[in-house]
């Protein structure tokens, strides 16, 4: 399992479920379009999904937020985008990707419980991110588990 986790080499030899290959593209893509729409309608995705009161901030204040969260998504883009290559190109990292993935959400999540956000309302952002968590983890274990250990545990 360690050496599907990280192999020592690279490449597009996949081992796991084929299930795994498309909890990573729809996870991967939900992604990229997140990070898309806040950098590109930012004020309206930190109010409605993210639940900031930004109506309630001093306009420079509001500002520096949107501008915050749209450099944050910058940051998910390239990952995702590195996601996108390690689809396409080199499936054997597919599982390091998914922890990686995984233990970016555990991250963030442990910062917001030391310094938790103000939000109103019950925004849906949360939710949607913790159900991307979920299939990552779900795809974690898919891409793990491939069908030779099956195979081994049934002889």
């Amino acid at each position: 399992m360690f050496n599907q986790l990280l192999p020592q080499r690279i490449d597009n030899t996949y081992r796991g479920y084929t299930l795994a290959l498309g909890l990573f593209a729809l996870v991967v893509s939900v992604k990229i379009l997140q990070s898309l729409l806040v950098i590109f309608n930012g004020y309206s995705v930190v109010m409605s999904a993210d639940g900031i009161p930004l109506d309630t901030y001093t306009p420079a204040s509001a500002q520096t937020v949107v501008a915050v969260w749209a450099l944050s998504a910058v940051s998910r883009l390239i990952i995702s985008l590195l996601c996108v290559l390690v689809l396409v190109r080199y499936r054997a990292a597919i599982p390091v990707m998914f922890a990686l993935l995984a233990l970016e959400y555990l991250a963030r999540q442990l910062v917001l419980h030391f310094i938790p956000l103000i939000r109103t309302g019950t925004p849906p952002g949360p939710f949607v991110n913790l159900i991307l968590f979920a299939l990552m983890i779900v795809g974690l274990a898919l891409s793990l588990w491939s069908r030779s250990d099956l195979q081994v545990a049934a002889e």
